[in-house]
């Protein structure tokens, strides 16, 4: 066999493994943000407890009516 051919070979066979490798339920899965730092962390929940208490707020105004 000439090395052409062994090359040929060793690349087909990497790509192969390279497919095998992929997990299908990752593909078109989100994809994830990264790293969120303590301080957006805190934003992040400031943000949710305020929506929260708003909600709450109209759903005892809408109950006294």
């Amino acid at each position: 066999m000439n090395k052409k051919q062994k090359i040929i070979k060793k690349i087909a066979k990497r790509a192969k493994a390279r497919l095998n490798k992929v997990d299908p339920v990752t593909i078109g899965a989100p994809i994830k943000s990264g790293y969120i730092s303590k301080a957006e962390r805190a934003k992040m929940a400031a943000l949710e407890a305020a929506t929260d208490r708003t909600e709450e707020q109209q759903d005892t105004a809408s109950a006294a009516e």
